[in-house]
C-alpha cells in the first residue's frame, strides 16, 4: 500500500556506529524532510541490546505508524524482530557495511534519496524466517562467510575495505565443515566451504549470491558450496551467480555448487561451523530448523 503522509507519525532510529558514514547531519536531514512533507517525526537511538520495549510503548501510546532504521543489516534485524508485532511500516536508510536487505528492496544507496523514499514509496509485505528461535530478515550463513563475519566484528575499523581484507585473509586458510541437510524429501551429506540460506538476492555491498531470491515469494534460496580446489572456487561461484539456474537438491553431487529453493529445511552441523545471521556473528548450533515467515512485516520500497 502507498504511504499516506497525512496520517503518519514516524520514529527514526539512528545507529551512531554503523558503517563508516558521518552521522552529524543525519538527524537534521530526516527531520527537515519530514517537515517538508508535513509528517510528525522524532529521532531515537538504536540500542545494542536489541531491547526496543521503549519504542513499542511509544508506538502504542502515541500512535506512531512507521519506524525507520538508519543503520545496517544488524540494526534492521534487531528492530524488525522486536517491533514486527506492532503493525508499523518499516523503512531503511542504509548506513551499514553491507546493507543487503535495503539493496535487495531497491532502496537507494544515496542517503538523501533513501530519506526521500520514506515519504514517496510503497509499503510491501516482506518475508522473514526463523533459525530455531532466532529471527532473520535476509541472510544466514554457515562456514566461510560466517568466519569472516566473526573476524570482521573484532576489527577496530568498519566498511568495505576492512571486510575485503578479512575475506582475503580467510580465503587462503579456508576449511570445510560437514553438514547434513534435510530438504524437500532429500537428505544431502556434504563437506562444504559454506552454506547460505537467503531471503534476499544481496549478499551485501551489492554482491549477489542467490540471484533468484525474492523478498516476498514465500521461499528461501539455499546455496551450497562444497569442497573443491580453491584455485577454481571463485570461477565456479561467478559461473553459478551468472547462470542463476535453480535445480532440485541433489544427494549425489559432492563437488558441484547447488542452488535450490525451499520453504523449510533442517540442517545438522556436527562440526559446529561458525554462523552469522544478517551479517552479525552469532553462537552456532549443532541442529537448525529453518522456516520461512511469509508476509512477516511491511517494508517501504520504491513504487513500481
Amino acid at each position: 500500500m502507498r504511504v499516506d503522509n497525512h496520517s503518519r507519525k514516524i520514529i527514526f532510529l539512528i545507529n551512531p556506529i554503523s558503517g563508516t558514514r558521518n552521522k552529524t547531519d543525519l538527524r537534521k536531514l530526516v527531520l527537515d524532510e519530514a517537515l517538508k512533507h508535513g509528517v510528525a517525526a522524532i529521532v531515537l537511538p538504536t540500542v545494542a541490546s536489541g531491547d526496543y520495549a521503549f519504542v513499542a510503548s511509544r508506538i502504542e501510546e502515541e500512535g506512531f505508524t512507521d519506524v525507520v532504521i538508519c543503520g545496517g543489516d544488524g540494526s534492521v534485524n534487531q528492530v524488525v524482530n522486536a517491533l514486527r508485532h506492532t503493525g508499523v511500516h518499516f523503512g531503511i536508510i542504509p548506513l551499514g557495511s553491507g546493507n543487503g536487505l535495503a539493496y535487495s528492496a531497491n532502496i537507494p544507496k544515496s542517503t538523501p534519496k533513501a530519506i526521500e523514499l520514506i515519504f514517496t514509496g510503497k509499503a510491501r509485505k516482506t518475508d522473514a524466517y526463523l533459525i530455531n528461535d532466532r529471527f532473520a530478515c535476509m541472510l544466514v550463513g554457515l562456514g566461510f562467510d560466517a568466519k569472516v563475519a566473526h573476524d570482521f566484528a573484532q576489527q577496530p575499523g568498519r566498511g568495505l575495505l576492512t571486510y575485503t581484507q578479512q575475506s582475503l585473509k580467510n580465503y587462503f586458510t579456508a576449511r570445510t565443515w560437514h553438514f547434513e541437510i534435510v530438504v524437500n524429501d532429500h537428505v544431502i551429506q556434504t563437506d562444504a566451504f559454506f552454506i547460505s540460506i537467503a531471503n534476499s538476492n544481496q549478499f551485501g555491498n551489492q554482491f549477489t549470491i542467490a540471484p533468484k531470491a525474492s523478498l516476498n515469494d514465500g521461499l528461501l534460496d539455499i546455496v551450497l558450496v562444497p569442497r573443491m580446489n580453491k584455485a577454481i572456487l571463485p570461477f565456479a561461484l561467478i559461473q553459478q551467480v551468472n547462470s542463476g539456474k535453480l535445480k532440485p537438491p541433489a544427494e549425489d553431487a559432492p563437488n558441484t555448487i547447488q542452488y535450490f529453493q525451499a520453504a523449510k529445511l533442517q540442517l545438522r552441523n556436527p562440526d559446529l561451523a561458525p554462523m552469522h545471521i544478517d551479517g552479525e556473528p552469532v553462537e552456532t548450533e549443532a541442529f537448525l530448523q529453518i522456516n520461512i515467515l511469509p508476509r512477516c512485516f511491511s517494508l517501504i520500497q520504491p513504487s513500481l
